[in-house]
């Protein structure tokens, strides 16, 4: 079939993006299930799917919803209509679900309570001197936070925060209660009668919700003797298992947990909001009272109470998950803090390593000038990009410091350093993204800490959100003005940078540094330049930079040339470079995909695909630089960059793409690229019909790329402490097997 005859955009030809989505927490989901996985790493992972399918809900699957309702009739690439998406993605989940909780029921619990540690969920099973201490710290710790809500004609169904674990219950006033049919409270709970009761007996049964107050512990620790097992309850349990305290003239005939998910999506109309900083606030306070997209029940609730609150939160069964275990898996990563069972985590995976071009002590600015310095986090340190920042801030050389923050940890040095820069009289600029999804209330915070120390403030470019992670110092040396600059895959965060795996950048080429400035003239102002020498930008021409890259190397194999792409990225949807990619294949460009999350493009199909693999890693660290690598006819092209393969990426926000050019870059960025293609431990492979498999083994050395990084970094990092030169990086050699 040539290829002038193929409809490269064939809907199927395509994955819908939300069931790809479903597909990469499944390969999460498939870490908590290996047993080769430390089991407490293995609860890590099971966490991480339950906060994983959260956020897909909050944005998502309300999105989705939000297009069913308003009548929107636009297929997607895969041909699917917002109808048939939602539909699809809710039956998914369910099943999606299900898994989740057999991994934590059939194989985790039976696993942890081998090891000596046991989830009580009955505490009438509870030893008299467990039940004592348990009721103790229900009366000194729970109760005086607790706040009964009960809804009558003058008290109406209350708010229910999005995400808060709740009770929920049935009542009925002890004097009316019919003789027999009621239980004590602590059976009370278990009951699953009262639709059936209320039918027969014609029972008035009241309504009342309880918030399980998350300022307390969700785990509470059972006192134990030495040698015996570990044992903890949950809050929620212990609550149930009072609830009769917080409803004196009451019997409680049924209670269970509940829990909803909320639209998190903030409509904000740029275009006429005077104060955007204002405008996002006011929006934040409706993410609470959004629409209810998720409703989490436990298994065997019962109906009358299940129908009930169905109908306050006006939602249908296809959005209702009985739970079989507790809800809210999140709470698995605190389990993960227990003390006393060191021997189930994770001890491999060395901490960050020192950056062979920094040497302990150092003068930043010294280092960069010999040469640009290209890093791997978080197998080498983040340290050197805030100490790029912080001596910047104390330097008397130093005129002015330009930076763009998306997303920073709690308690950033980076944010301290610049407003340290700003009261020692330098020129500073930070443009503060405050439409950094679920971290807008953190960055208005900084926003306002750093206008108050002076600093210029720029709250993000109207109608774009600015993700490209860029550092301009402005430095006064002897032979003039000297622009020192880092350019990153990863965000400002000294926190996430210890678990994502990103690339960083650091120069002090004039070409780089003249882009930087027009970088953040263009933001700052209306200012745009004629030309730009090496960085580019989206939304501006960064999309058609790809696909003219994309296309030299389809022309390449057209002439007979060797023609190969291999590109890393979190996320793969957008339709114009995936038809090229198509294209590109199809004229027989070898093309490798390191993708993380979503891909919507099939592999793998005869004529279209059959040039293309796709590869996904998930392991111990989330992978999350972006890498990519054209063939160019035997003059290999790297680049490194902000953004994804994403319409979001490419069409809606600033995003910097910078090339790789020192040879030693070129190898080490290489060496990224083909370990990671080499990696049969965590790597998935995707099959054409959108699923992963697990690489099959046999016959191959056991790479696991993210440990053999870290046993990389370590090497090095000696090598520069016992005072050799290690600027030019080596490649770790092939051994036989390292697990």
């Amino acid at each position: 079939m040539a290829a002038a005859t193929i409809d490269f955009r064939n809907p199927q030809y395509y994955i819908n993006r939300e069931l790809s989505w479903l597909e990469f927490d499944r390969r999460c989901l498939s870490e908590a299930r290996n047993k080769e996985n430390p089991l407490f790493e293995r609860l890590k992972f099971l966490s991480i799917t339950a906060s994983n399918l959260d956020e897909f809900f909050q944005v998502r699957v309300a999105s989705l919803q939000d297009m069913v309702n308003a009548g929107y009739k636009k297929k997607d690439i895969a041909g699917m209509s917002a109808s048939e998406q939602l539909t699809a993605v809710l039956s998914a989940t369910q099943v999606f679900m299900q898994q989740q909780y057999y991994t934590l029921n059939r194989q985790l619990i039976p696993a942890l309570e081998e090891q000596g540690l046991v989830m009580v969920r009955d505490l009438d099973t509870l030893s008299k001197s467990e039940s004592r201490f348990v009721e103790e710290y229900f009366s000194s710790n729970v109760f005086p936070v607790l706040t009964p809500m009960a809804v009558d004609s003058s008290r109406p169904f209350p708010l229910i925060r999005n995400k808060s674990l709740n009770i929920g219950a049935l009542l009925v006033r002890k004097e009316t209660a019919a003789p027999g049919i009621l239980g004590t409270g602590k059976k009370a709970k278990k009951g699953a009668k009262a639709g059936k009761d209320n039918k027969d007996n014609k029972v008035k049964y009241e309504f009342a919700t309880v918030q399980v107050p998350s300022v307390l512990p969700r785990i509470l620790l059972l006192p134990r003797t030495e040698g015996e097992p570990r044992r903890l309850v949950l809050l929620e349990d212990v609550i149930r298992q009072y609830l009769p305290m917080l409803f004196v003239n009451y019997e409680v005939k049924c209670s269970s947990p509940y829990r909803i998910m909320r639209s998190a999506d903030l409509d904000i109309a740029e275009d006429e909001a005077e104060d955007l900083l204002k405008e996002i606030q006011k929006q934040l306070k409706k993410r609470q009272r959004g629409d209810a997209i998720r409703l989490e029940v436990e298994k065997g609730i019962d109906e009358q109470l299940r129908a009930l609150l169905m109908t306050e939160l006006s939602l249908t069964d296809n959005f209702v998950y009985e739970i079989d275990g507790p809800l809210d898996l999140t709470y698995l990563m605190k389990a993960y803090g227990i003390e006393g069972f060191d021997e189930l985590r994770e001890h491999r995976y060395a901490k960050p390593q020192l950056v062979p071009a920094f040497p302990a002590g150092c003068n930043i600015f010294d280092e960069i000038r010999k040469g640009d310095v290209f890093m791997h986090h978080p197998y080498e340190t983040f340290d050197p990009v805030v100490k790029f920042v912080a001596s910047a801030a104390v330097d008397p050389d130093v005129l002015a410091i330009k930076q763009t923050l998306y997303r920073v940890s709690g308690n950033s040095p980076i944010v301290a350093a610049l407003a340290r820069a700003a009261e020692n009289g330098k020129q500073v600029t930070v443009l503060v993204e405050l439409k950094a999804r679920f971290d807008e209330e953190n960055n208005i915070g900084w926003a306002k800490a750093l206008e108050k120390a002076g600093c210029h403030v720029i709250y993000g470019l109207q109608n774009l959100k600015t993700h490209s992670k860029i550092t301009l110092v402005v430095r006064r040396e002897e032979d003039g003005i000297r622009r020192y600059v880092h350019l990153g895959t990863g965000n400002y965060n000294d926190s996430t940078a210890k678990l994502y795996t990103d690339v960083g950048l650091m120069t002090c080429s004039d070409p780089i540094g003249a882009d930087a400035t027009a970088v953040f003239n263009m933001l700052s102002g209306y200012s745009e330049p004629r030309f730009w020498n090496k960085l580019s930008l989206a939304p501006l021409w960064l999309k058609d930079r790809f696909l003219y890259l994309i296309g030299r190397e389809q022309r390449h194999a057209e002439n007979g040339e060797t023609a190969h792409i291999i590109a890393k990225m979190n996320s793969l949807c957008d339709p114009d470079i995936m038809e090229a990619l198509y294209k590109a294949s199809a004229a027989g460009v070898k093309i490798e995909l390191i993708v993380r999350g979503i891909c919507c493009l099939r592999p793998g199909i005869p004529g279209v695909s059959e040039n293309i693999t796709v590869r996904s890693i998930v392991g111990n660290f989330l992978e999350h630089s972006r890498i990519y690598y054209f063939e160019n006819g035997g003059s290999p092209e790297f680049f490194a960059a902000s953004a994804d393969w994403m319409p979001r990426n490419l069409d809606r926000r600033v995003e910097i793409m910078f090339p790789l050019e020192e040879p030693a870059i070129k190898d080490k960025a290489l060496h990224i690229l083909q370990l990671e293609l080499q990696d049969t431990v965590k790597a998935h492979i995707m099959r054409t019909d959108g699923t992963y498999d697990r690489v099959d083994r046999r016959g191959k050395e056991l790479i696991n790329s993210q440990l053999q990084f870290c046993e990389e970094a370590v090497r090095q990092a000696k090598a520069l402490r016992s005072g050799k030169d290690n600027r030019t990086f080596v490649p770790r050699q092939p051994q036989e097997s390292q697990e």
